[in-house]
């Protein structure tokens, strides 16, 4: 959070760093919090806005099978390399007017919508959380999720290369900042991949392999907070699948293909934020 972010207490000047020196400091000088919050602030939105450029080139080449890193980022339809001048996130899409300099050919507004979406999520994550596990297991479990969502909206599968080094990061991260809390987190992994396999293996085709393992990365990633996360994957779903049979019909409406990912990266970036609030209103209001 701003008044003391994770970002603060570990790299902020000896004067914003947490102790008693570093609150009678915040205490005299109220600014100095403000100006530490805006400026972490900042530097989220443009690194999230960075590497949702990077999210971008991943979310293209990886289902293709090319390399991440060469050639370097160009035109689909010309092949004109981009110069740096024009491949900033978001402005550059902005003062070329959504087309290409070279050919003039329309670029997807997905693009910009990914780097201010990724800016955007980076910048919550580092507001919202105020522990140095939050705000690591915040920030790579966001940038797992956007490519993942968006290859399985275009291909219809969640690639092993993200979910499958995404459980490793979470483990790892997990057992380097909160070794105590990491059995809760593989429980929740376990639980959460588990169930998602029983369903698989009843009704295949409603349920594929990536979604088993998207599941498991994100139990790892959120703990407990996993549950509300699937409840809301599954509720938003439904509705969706519902619009879907109402508009084409349910004999159509149940041959379309609808990816559960992006139900699942949604389910998770809510309970991200919001998870534990939403378990504790059930416990206290709708249990008892």
């Amino acid at each position: 959070m701003c008044r003391q972010s994770a970002l603060g207490a570990a790299f902020g000047p000896p004067s914003l760093r947490s102790g008693p020196g570093g609150a009678w400091t915040i205490l005299k000088n109220p600014l100095a919090a403000v100006d530490e919050c805006l400026m972490e602030t900042a530097f989220a939105g443009v690194l999230g806005a960075i590497f949702g450029s990077f999210l971008n080139v991943v979310a293209h080449r990886l289902p293709r099978r090319e390399s991440l890193v060469a050639p370097a980022s160009h035109c689909v339809a010309c092949g004109t390399a981009i110069k740096p001048y024009d491949n900033i996130p978001v402005l550059s899409w902005l003062l070329l007017r959504g087309r290409c300099r070279s050919c003039g050919t329309r670029i997807s507004a997905r693009y910009p919508l990914v780097e201010a979406g990724t800016a955007a999520l980076c910048v919550a994550v580092v507001l919202a959380k105020s522990s140095g596990v939050g705000l690591a297991l915040g920030l790579a479990m966001v940038l797992l999720l956007v490519p993942a969502a968006a290859i399985d909206l275009d291909h219809k599968r969640i690639p092993n290369a993200i979910t499958l080094p995404g459980c490793l990061i979470a483990i790892v991260l997990g057992f380097a900042l909160d070794a105590s809390g990491e059995p809760a987190r593989l429980l929740a992994g376990l639980g959460a991949g588990g169930a998602f396999l029983l369903v698989t293996l009843i009704s295949p085709r409603g349920m594929g392999m990536g979604d088993v393992k998207l599941a498991t990365m994100i139990g790892l990633f959120l703990g407990a907070a996993v549950i509300p996360a699937v409840m809301i994957a599954l509720l938003s779903g439904v509705l969706v699948g519902g619009a879907v049979i109402a508009r084409v019909g349910v004999s159509a409406g149940r041959k379309t293909a609808v990816p559960f990912g992006p139900f699942l990266a949604l389910g998770a970036l809510i309970a991200l934020f919001a998870g534990h609030p939403i378990m504790h209103w059930y416990s206290t209001s709708v249990v008892h």
